[in-house]
């Protein structure tokens, strides 16, 4: 199969879905069987390596090799763990995770796919995202709640050591949620899952953070109320801000909203401030987790209720309709290998 490949966790189904992006078309591979709660996975492309945190039959990290040619994976490793989790990513061999209902974050260095025992461990609650800088010298860790970014450099040993400051709080109760650094390491960007509100921070050369400037992305024509936790968004038509992306060279920054099934790009300066032009686009129903092609022109988008992925093309900041597959039930993850 040519094309560029992608995988599809999902987490209600317990699958990942191989696809290629093969021009503007969706080219569906093998499914695999990997366990319910697949809500997150980190990819080692250098050594074709998949680390999926799973919830059933119990709390997994699990490793899969993968097949380029079919997009199977194969289980070739597991390290049980205390709780679910909501994120997972990698910087060199050190293995990151944050887990949401546990309020914990750690770090594992890892070896030909083996997790080895946790290196750091830390509590929060909340924790929603696990986030290396680029060079994999920095990682963040977000609490949704208690309102903050945590902050550490990543020492040679994976093990996690607090910066001189090692939180950045945030407004009380807007649930900080995803984040992304961009390429130059200068910049680092924030989604809020109950205001909605895109937020950038300037990144010093030490890793840490200072606010910036920040906009609203979501459908503020829609009249959404702010939402807290333990509400349920679509029953009471609450803001509920998702995942987040740098597309077309950095120039935009696309975030999901799953209430109004948008996603907002806001278009950045030369130097990646926030701008007040924000371009919104209507996806795949409740859009949990989006991903942008090596290239930066192209946009996937997976809907938790859809079951569906739609690929669009990015033009001028609004998502133009390629082409939509089916995935399998509840999907949430989506990255390019």
């Amino acid at each position: 199969m040519t094309g560029q490949l992608l995988l599809v966790g999902n987490d209600k189904g317990g699958t990942i879905a191989a696809f290629w992006l093969d021009g503007d078309r969706l080219r569906p591979g093998a499914v695999s069987e990997v366990g319910v709660g697949c809500s997150t996975f980190a990819i080692d492309a250098d050594h074709d390596l998949v680390y999926v945190a799973t919830r059933e039959p119990s709390p997994a990290i699990v490793t899969h090799r993968l097949d380029r040619a079919s997009g199977a994976l194969t289980e070739v490793g597991r390290r049980r763990i205390d709780n679910p989790l909501a994120y997972l990513a990698l910087a060199g061999d050190v293995l990151l995770g944050a887990s949401y209902h546990g309020g914990w974050g750690a770090s594992w260095k890892v070896a030909d796919g083996v997790v080895g025992p946790d290196v750091s461990r830390f509590s929060y609650r909340n924790l929603h995202a696990a986030v290396p800088d680029h060079a994999g010298g920095n990682a963040y860790f977000p609490s949704l709640g208690d309102d903050l970014i945590a902050q550490f450099s990543i020492a040679l040993d994976g093990e996690l050591v607090e910066l001189s400051e090692p939180v950045v709080k945030e407004t009380e109760g807007c649930g900080p949620r995803h984040l992304v650094v961009s390429a130059d390491g200068r910049n680092a960007y924030l989604l809020t899952e109950f205001t909605g509100a895109a937020i950038r921070f300037e990144r010093s050369e030490g890793g840490r953070l200072t606010k910036a400037e920040s906009v609203l992305a979501h459908d503020t024509t829609a009249d959404l109320g702010m939402s807290s936790y333990g509400l349920d968004p679509r029953e009471n038509h609450l803001i509920w801000g998702a995942d987040l992306a740098l597309a077309q060279g950095e120039r935009w920054l696309l975030c999901s909203e799953r209430t109004e099934s948008t996603v907002a790009a806001v278009e950045l300066d030369a130097d990646g401030r926030l701008t007040d032009r924000v371009v919104l686009s209507k996806v795949e129903s409740q859009p949990r987790g989006l991903t942008v092609s090596p290239d930066g022109e192209r946009v996937v988008v997976v809907g938790e209720r859809s079951g569906h992925a739609s690929l669009f093309r990015l033009a001028d900041g609004a998502l133009e309709p390629l082409d939509r597959v089916e995935t399998g039930l509840g999907p949430n993850w989506v990255r390019f290998v």
